[in-house]
Order: structure tokens, then C-alpha cells, then sequence
């Protein structure tokens, strides 16, 4: 059969892997940047290990041709690091390379992935007698230079659950009790087996750029830097937000819910009422306990920033909400009416405009506005018309009484040129609005919060917006890249860091976002992306509470029923 891999012709043989063409191809390398590290065929993507002709019954010269090679038509699309399903490869890999040289270090030592601060993977050990970052890279690096070939098979899902209670991987055996499918995929290497939800590099010496830092608890697994990943990326720690994050871990083992297991199973007990009304009591603690700040500090007003669908609207009405309760006059304002016309921003070479940049906000009105305002002066401030993608000037007045602060949602509300440098500090407090998700789906695979914010951002585009799935991933990879690049940044600069995750809210979304998502087939564009989700939803048990929500809740800014908007 000819393939087209990359545009380049090939007669595949039967019983040839990918692997084996991508090299008579000349299209291997040794860098990281050039390096194929996974295909996508017909919307789904696969190992570089994956043999496209299988031979069959060799006396009767019968050759099967792959299902999903025969959907493509023998179209093959190699997958790198610049691609996010590379990195998710890669990423992979590396998760595997590090379980397996600590299973050979410490047998009996339990690892944990926790969660992931820019380019960095934080990572908790315990029962590791002499752990030492230089052991564990030693061992790592002499796994990557014997390029074990990750060999992937399928098992039923019962021998999984066994071989996992076996190795006292108990999360693992735990949520497989969920999957619907009767068969498992595991990758392994001699006697160590382990999997994460998605395919893996050929072999071990794929992972060529990383590095450990120690941390009290454990390491850090740093990532190859995403604009050159032949090096290492430059960590940044952010204490701030390790703070917050270890908070909600710490939250969700007092609460008993920690995994997609735990979570399953306070569905099952009915005891995910009591979890709901703990977060939201939480939720409502944290916004008292940031309105008493703003007021001991004197604060006029209240810079809110964070990034798409972290619940920055609810946030900003729940806070105005305890501040009224100290006796202020809280008034609302949002940056987006700052937005300069549509047809006046600049294009980038593609004819397209980053709707993302700093530039898209009129800086020097909006710093102008806000020095007047805080100075006790009369403001006309303008309406953004996003149907006609024009500010307006409809009337809209606001003038500051002694009891006021203003509160300033925006994407941007954080970076440093909104605010003139003649501003006393003492009068804007900073806050940063994101939902960190202190939930895994094992010890192994994290959730990551981006991927809670796309969910949530799903669900609320199609009920409010009437956005259809594909409409609302078409957008994603831009959000991110200017949330990169224009807020997270910044995140670190805030006075106080709000965790506006609920760890009940998986079981919530999965009804609402299900059904559009099992629709959509192979032959979509955006099959790969709705595939992860729908299998990592499967693991997830829906909960029928949503009356238990309250309407103030920030999940409610999502499935609906927020009394903020009405």
C-alpha cells in the first residue's frame, strides 16, 4: 500500500512500523524540534510503534490493511514537539521513564504526581529510604540511553485491575472499577507496566530535554522549553500559587477526595451533597476573608484578572456581595468596554487580529479614567458594542462616594501598564481568579486545570452562547497561547490568589457537556481533542445534584442558573 507521510511517498510493507518508515524516510533526527514523536491518522493518534498492513495467515499471503489507515486513504501526518499532541507524547514518555527508574530505585516508594507550574511537574515521594535527585536522574538518563521500546498491549480490564492491586497501585485498580470498556491498553517495560490515558514515544531515548529539582516533599520534573525545545525550559517557582494549590490538596484529603475514584464514590453514597456544600462554604469563607483585606488595607479598587472560564463574573459579584456587608458601595467595571474599535487594531501577517494582546485595551483611557475616579471626579465611561466591535459613549456616569470600591474584571486586569506609575499602590488591590483542580484521575494522571476550564468553557459557549463544540476548540489554542503570554505572567504579582476549582463539579458537567461531545466522529477535524475529553469523562460518574448548587456558585456560570445574571 502507498502512504503519505508528510508528503513523502512510501510502499509500506506489511509488518513495518511507522517507526521503521519514519527512518527510511530520512525523516528521524536526533533533536527534539525535528523529531517525529507520534502520527495522526484519520483524526486519532497513534504510536510510531503502530504497523499500518498486518500480515495474517502467511500460508494464504492475506494482508489485512489497518481500520484507520483505510479511513485515511494512506494519509499520515507526523506529530512533534511544536504540536500539542506531541508534547502531550512527550510528556508521556517522560512520566514513564520516571515511574520506571523509581520502581527500579525504590520498589516499595509511592510517587505521586501532584500538579504542574509552567514548564515544571511537581512530584511527591514517600517510603524512599536515601532519596536523591542524582540517584533518580542517574537512573533516569541510563533508561533513556538503553531506548527501551515501549511496548504497548491490551489486556482485559479485570487482569489490569488485578496486576495493579498487585503492585499495590490501588488508585489505579480503584478507577478501572469505572472504565466501561472491557479491555485495557498498558505500556511496559520488563515487569513494570503503567499507562496515562494517551500513546508514548517509540522508545526510551525520545526524552531528550529535562531535568529534577528537589523540593521538600519530592522533585520537579522540568519540560523542554515550547518556542525551542532542544533545551530545557528556564522554571520559574511561583510560590504564591504553590500556596493555593497545596490549600486545595490539603482540602481535598480532609474531604476524602482526592481521585475520579474518590469522587465516583461519594456519588454512589450520596455523600456528594455534603461535598458540594462544604466547597461552596469554602468558596464563600475565602471571599470574606479577601473583602476583609481590601478593607483593612483601605483599597479603592480591585484589580480581578484571570484566564478563560476561571469564573472572574461570579467572583467579582460574590466579593462585591461581602463587601457590602463591611458597609461599602461596591461598583462593578469591566475592561472590555476599554476594547479599542475592531477595525482600527493591527493585523497579524495571516490578515488575523490577536484578540488576546494587550493592545486590544485603550491602557492610557483606562488608567486615565481610573486615576479621576479614585481622585473623586464625575467619569463618563464608554460601552463596548461587541456586535457592531465599537466603544460607544451612551451616558454611562459614575462618580465614587466615600464607600466605594471598584471592582475591574478583565483578562488583563493584572499587567502592570493599566495602572499609571503617580497611582498609589495602597489603593488598588490585586486579586487572581483560577480554578486549580487538586483532583487526579490517579496517583500517576493529573487533571489538568486548563482542561477543567476548557470543559466549563464548553458547556457555557453552548448554553449561552449557542457555540457548537468545534466553535469553541477552534478558538482554545489561542486562548491559551495569549493566556501565556499576557496573564499568567502576572499571577504571581497578586495580593491574594483565588482557587474558584470545586471538586465536584467533574460529576456535574459530564451531563451537560456528554452529549454534545459523543456525536462527533473520526471524519472531524477536531476528533482527537472530543476523543480525550470523552475518555477521560468515562471514568467520571454524573451526579443528579444539581439542585443542591446554589445560585451564587461559580459552577452555576457554567450550566446556568447563575441569579448573577438575571
Amino acid at each position: 500500500m502507498k502512504l503519505i507521510i508528510d508528503n513523502h511517498e512510501y510502499l509500506a510493507r506489511p509488518g513495518e512500523s511507522l517507526y521503521d518508515m519514519v527512518r527510511a524516510l530520512g525523516l528521524d533526527s536526533k533533536k527534539l524540534s525535528l523529531d517525529p514523536l507520534a502520527a495522526k491518522i484519520s483524526g486519532r493518534v497513534f504510536t510510531l510503534n503502530y504497523i499500518p498492513l498486518r500480515e495474517k495467515d502467511v500460508g494464504l499471503e492475506r494482508t489485512t490493511i489497518r481500520k484507520a489507515m483505510a479511513a485515511s486513504g494512506g494519509v499520515v501526518r507526523l506529530l512533534r514537539y511544536s504540536d500539542e499532541e506531541g508534547r502531550e507524547t512527550y510528556v508521556r514518555t517522560a512520566q514513564f521513564v520516571l515511574f520506571l527508574a523509581i520502581a527500579k530505585l525504590w520498589p516499595k516508594a509511592k510517587a505521586k504526581m501532584s500538579y504542574t507550574v509552567g514548564s515544571g511537574i511537581y512530584f511527591k515521594i514517600s517510603g524512599a529510604e536515601d532519596f536523591s535527585v542524582e540517584r533518580l536522574r542517574e537512573k533516569m538518563q541510563s533508561i533513556i540511553d538503553s531506548a527501551l521500546v515501549l511496548h504497548r498491549r491490551r489486556i482485559s480490564t479485570k487482569d489490569a485491575i488485578a496486576h495493579y492491586e498487585s503492585c499495590g497501585l490501588d488508585d489505579k485498580a480503584r478507577l478501572l472499577r469505572y472504565r466501561p470498556r472491557e479491555t485495557f491498553d498498558i505500556y511496559e517495560s520488563g515487569k513494570f507496566a503503567d499507562y496515562f490515558y494517551g500513546e508514548m514515544a517509540p522508545n526510551t531515548s525520545y526524552m531528550r530535554s529535562w531535568d529534577l529539582i528537589p523540593t521538600p516533599e519530592g522533585f520537579i520534573l522540568v519540560l523542554p522549553d515550547k518556542d525551542d525545545p532542544d533545551r530545557v525550559s528556564n522554571f520559574v517557582e511561583a510560590p504564591n500559587f504553590n500556596r493555593v494549590y497545596q490549600e486545595g490538596k490539603l482540602w481535598g484529603e480532609l474531604m476524602g477526595c482526592e481521585t475520579v475514584a474518590d469522587l465516583n464514590e461519594l456519588v454512589i453514597s450520596g455523600k456528594v451533597r455534603e461535598l458540594i456544600r462544604v466547597n461552596e462554604a469554602l468558596h464563600e469563607k475565602k471571599f470574606s476573608e479577601i473583602a476583609d483585606e481590601i478593607c483593612e488595607r483601605g483599597a479603592k479598587a480591585v484589580m480581578l484578572a484571570g484566564p478563560s472560564s476561571s469564573g472572574k463574573t461570579t467572583s467579582a459579584n460574590r466579593l462585591a456581595t461581602q463587601l457590602r456587608v463591611h458597609g461599602k458601595a461596591p461598583i462593578l467595571m469591566s475592561l472590555d468596554d476599554y476594547y479599542i474599535d475592531r477595525d482600527k487594531l493591527p493585523t497579524e501577517p495571516d490578515g488575523s487580529v490577536d484578540l488576546e494582546h494587550i493592545n486590544t485595551i485603550d491602557t492610557e483611557l483606562f488608567g486615565k479614567h481610573l486615576c479621576e475616579l479614585l481622585e473623586g471626579r464625575e467619569v463618563e465611561i464608554p460601552h463596548f458594542n461587541f456586535k457592531a466591535g465599537k466603544r460607544e459613549w451612551i451616558g454611562k456616569k459614575m462618580k465614587l462616594s466615600d464607600r466605594s470600591v471598584i471592582i475591574v474584571e478583565g483578562l488583563h486586569a493584572l499587567n502592570p501598564v493599566l495602572l499609571p506609575k503617580e497611582m498609589p499602590q495602597s489603593a488598588v488591590f490585586k486579586l487572581y481568579v483560577c480554578p486549580m483542580l487538586a483532583l487526579n484521575l490517579d496517583d500517576h494522571n493529573r487533571i489538568a486545570s486548563s482542561y477543567l476550564r476548557l470543559l466549563r468553557r464548553t458547556v457555557r459557549d453552548y448554553e449561552t452562547r449557542g457555540a457548537s463544540v468545534q466553535k469553541t476548540l477552534s478558538m482554545w489554542s489561542s486562548v491559551r497561547r495569549g493566556e501565556d503570554r499576557w496573564i499568567t505572567p502576572f499571577m504571581e504579582q497578586a495580593d491574594v490568589i483565588f482557587n474558584s476549582a470545586t471538586l465536584y463539579e467533574l460529576s456535574v458537567l459530564k451531563k451537560h457537556i456528554f452529549p454534545l461531545l459523543t456525536p462527533i466522529d473520526s471524519s472531524d477535524q477536531y476528533y482527537t481533542q472530543v476523543r480525550a475529553m470523552v475518555k477521560f469523562l468515562n471514568y467520571v460518574l454524573e451526579a443528579e445534584v444539581d439542585d443542591e448548587i446554589p445560585p451564587t456558585s461559580i459552577v452555576r456560570e457554567f450550566i446556568g442558573g447563575n441569579s448573577f445574571y438575571k
